[in-house]
């Protein structure tokens, strides 16, 4: 699929990585953005992770410089040292037949360590404005040879407070120079930064969404908090995803991460009390995929950027589209489609209804997955109360007992309460039927209603008990 990205005006050999990557077609931010990049033309674009915006700047960066050369050529600021490593894998991986060499430096990491990388040689520069702003400081870093800057997550880094440290470093390379910045949003701060350090910039936005629509099946699973574990196990051992699962909180990560791990799934989890070197080397792993399987929060995955994640999975369900969408944006990515599904409680099943109307995306429900007859479940499924009941809190019971042995309302109701020891106000309405009736129990007591009632039996009949979902 070569072709697919020469018509874009880049090199045979920068494309040849891309389709060896797996790239099959350009995103829409690569096609908006490479003709013009090319040319030299200063551009700020609203692109959020995962359209391809890495793909972008890092082949119009390969395209316009030499490698080898005693200074570096390039560099890309960003907010977090994760995406600095991350763009460093990226453009690695696309100037595989081009030679250039990408070394990032951030904070939290050895200093001695990057120095050495960088007196080795470096074409590009993938780094966050702190580490940067010292490196030059200490005589290390030369930016004197920048023909091209890349800020990438703009916004992120102007609300971290990385606006002293950019404007230092864009004091320290060439002001002829070709200057590129990516952004989530088109605040007034980022519009203010790319028009005071930017030549007649081209303003291009590609929406996150397009790129969801195209490539991303989207579902969402009804069931209760008690299934979760029950319907994410038939899905890993069913469908067996490359997976990215998001929970709502560091708490819930800990114990999913846990209970999995207990069952033999090989799985590692991120969230923001992690060392850094530990969150770095879980990346590397599940990047590498030495792990099939990542549990995360929406804070520890900002910045994730990484192109084979078949499925992602929201566990819990987030309460903002944006955060929806940034979510599912870690799939179907470079041409490959990927699978997006929502575990949904029955209290949360008005987001799937706003979130198709305010993204005008459809959201279709779909089963757990069946497991194949003889198999038995990792994680047994349970009855979910919560998920059963009414927003009264009542849940519909069918009972073997009838107006043909002898009860109505009233016995029934008495039997219930003796046998189960069932407090009368926990039982609701009743529809007796001639072989069978339809009881509403409180979930409180669903427990007894299942397990209790049908210890004794009645007149000698042997009693069942099973929730009706009718």
């Amino acid at each position: 699929m070569i072709s697919n990205f020469t018509d874009l005006g880049i090199s045979e050999d920068i494309a040849k990585a891309m389709d060896d990557m797996g790239w099959e077609e350009p995103t829409p931010i690569q096609t908006a953005t490479v003709p013009l990049g090319l040319n030299g033309t200063d551009m700020f674009g609203q692109a959020q992770t995962g359209t391809g915006k890495t793909g972008a700047f890092g082949s119009i960066i390969l395209m316009r410089t030499e490698p080898g050369q005693r200074l570096p050529s390039a560099i890309v600021l960003v907010p977090t040292r994760e995406l600095a490593n991350q763009i460093e894998d990226q453009l690695t991986s696309i100037s595989k037949y081009t030679g250039h060499e990408t070394v990032p430096i951030y904070g939290g990491a050895s200093i001695e360590g990057q120095i050495k990388r960088l007196e080795k040689g470096a074409d590009v520069i993938a780094g966050t404005p702190g580490r940067v702003k010292d490196m030059i400081n200490r005589g290390i870093l030369n930016l004197g040879k920048i023909k091209i800057l890349v800020l990438d997550e703009a916004d992120r880094m102007l609300d971290m407070g990385f606006i002293e440290d950019i404007e230092y470093i864009l004091s320290a390379m060439p002001r002829d120079r070709q200057t590129m910045l990516f952004s989530a949003t088109m605040s007034e701060d980022v519009k203010r930064l790319a028009s005071d350090y930017m030549i007649k910039p081209k303003e291009i936005s590609v929406s996150q969404d397009e790129v969801v629509l195209d490539l991303t099946k989207q579902y969402y699973i009804s069931v209760g908090r008690r299934n979760k574990s029950w319907a994410l196990t038939r899905i890993l051992d069913i469908d067996k995803p490359k997976a990215i699962i998001f929970c709502q909180t560091k708490r819930m990560v800990d114990i999913l991460d846990q209970r999995l791990t207990e069952h033999g799934y090989k799985i590692k989890a991120i969230h923001g009390d992690m060392p850094q070197p530990k969150r770095e080397k879980v990346l590397k792993d599940f990047r590498e995929d030495k792990i099939q399987i990542l549990i995360a929060t929406d804070v520890a995955a900002r910045g994730l950027d990484i192109d084979d994640i078949s499925y992602v999975i929201n566990y819990d369900m987030p309460e903002e589209v944006e955060t929806y969408i940034h979510r599912i944006g870690r799939t179907g990515r470079a041409g490959k489609e990927g699978v997006a599904i929502a575990f949904v409680t029955s209290e949360e099943e008005h987001l799937v209804r706003e979130f198709e109307l305010r993204t005008e995306m459809s959201i279709e429900k779909r089963e757990v997955p069946e497991a194949e007859e003889g198999t038995r479940d990792t994680i047994r499924r349970v009855v979910d109360y919560d998920q059963l009941s009414d927003v009264y809190g009542m849940v519909r019971f069918n009972v073997n007992l009838g107006k043909n042995d002898g009860l109505g309302k009233v016995g029934l109701a008495e039997h219930i309460i003796r046998t189960a020891k069932i407090r009368d106000f926990a039982i609701g309405k009743m529809d007796i039927g001639p072989d069978s009736s339809i009881v509403e129990v409180h979930k409180d007591f669903g427990n007894r209603m299942l397990m209790d009632l049908p210890k004794a039996r009645y007149k000698g009949k042997k009693v069942t008990v099973r929730v009706s979902q009718d």
